[in-house]
């Protein structure tokens, strides 16, 4: 009896299918824990970080890697996720997200919502955040965690030696030569934060925001660990904010992967310290603030912490620099 010779052209892709499955379900390595403190208490705490499973395999698997190259990064997933979170189904997700990210529902201005995106966009009451008035104090501009630098061009960026690209950040040369050796401020927004975000200081602005091209990567540490570049690699408006105090300040909202999109809810150009300035929907993000040099000094907590490597908590309103 004679057996049929196997096609070779078969056999390699089953040895290649079977090579890819092995890579895709190979266990990613343990990855160092997300370490910040908490502003209020001193704590080094470890953040509980949505989807990190999820993250750990896309930064950190090959398969993961390739499927993020090719589809994650996309803004069409992030389109339909967007999508699907605007649903009325999308509801019965946010009383398991209060309860596994303690999400403290009690400062909002309505306790039942639409949708996830209804609950994500909320509203807080205004005495929740509190905005410190002082005209010679930066406010933050959002709830989430915080990394400064009083010098963006020497200081490291997640990565050790790791340098922030200023002109490829904002895409305009011209501009970038302004905040060179200026100081940043870093707001990373995760899930469970609180979503609109507000002008950290008065001034007078344009009626919207300059927008630049780009992908749809996280900005969670454990994405940033892996590609520091990610922040002028994605999509990101920005806004320049001529402060009478503080000088030009550009402020740099970036999205990222299954951040729906941005709305603004201000008009007209002047505006106000604590001013609701736009919204997130559903995904984590960041706000990227950029002072020109000599004009601000930072809190000295968070550069100790930041130094150190850690984030520190942050609320809408708090002080996180002063005239200098």
């Amino acid at each position: 009896m004679k057996f049929k010779k196997p096609n070779k052209k078969w056999t390699i892709v089953w040895f290649i299918a079977a090579i890819i499955f092995v890579l895709a379900v190979f266990p990613v390595p343990s990855q160092n824990p997300i370490k910040y403190i908490d502003r209020e208490s001193g704590q080094v705490k470890t953040e509980n970080v949505y989807g990190e499973k999820w993250l750990d395999w896309l930064y950190h698997n090959p398969v993961g890697e390739a499927t993020l190259w090719t589809i994650a990064k996309r803004k069409i997933v992030t389109s339909i996720y967007g999508d699907m979170m605007d649903k009325e189904s999308s509801a019965s997700k946010i009383k398991p997200f209060i309860k596994e990210y303690d999400v403290d529902i009690s400062i909002a201005q309505k306790q039942s919502f639409n949708s996830f995106n209804d609950f994500f966009t909320r509203k807080l009451k205004p005495e929740a955040r509190p905005i410190d008035a002082d005209s010679l104090v930066v406010t933050s501009p959002a709830d989430g965690k915080i990394l400064v630098y009083n010098n963006v061009s020497k200081s490291d960026f997640y990565i050790k030696g790791f340098r922030f690209n200023v002109d490829s950040f904002l895409d305009n040369k011209e501009l970038a030569k302004k905040y060179k050796n200026g100081s940043m401020i870093v707001f990373r927004l995760a899930p469970p934060d609180y979503h609109r975000y507000h002008f950290p200081v008065s001034g007078t602005t344009s009626s919207s925001n300059i927008k630049i091209d780009g992908d749809y990567y996280s900005v969670n540490p454990l994405a940033l660990r892996k590609k520091a570049e990610i922040f002028w690699l994605n999509k990101r408006e920005y806004g320049v904010i001529e402060s009478p105090a503080f000088g030009d300040i550009v402020m740099v909202e970036v999205g990222a992967t299954m951040v729906g999109s941005m709305i603004q809810t201000y008009s007209g150009t002047t505006v106000k310290k604590g001013q609701e300035k736009r919204y997130f929907k559903f995904g984590g993000s960041t706000i990227v603030l950029l002072f020109e040099k000599n004009q601000i000094k930072i809190d000295a907590d968070l550069l100790s912490n930041t130094a150190n490597g850690l984030e520190t908590t942050i609320k809408m309103g708090e002080q996180i620099a002063v005239k200098k």
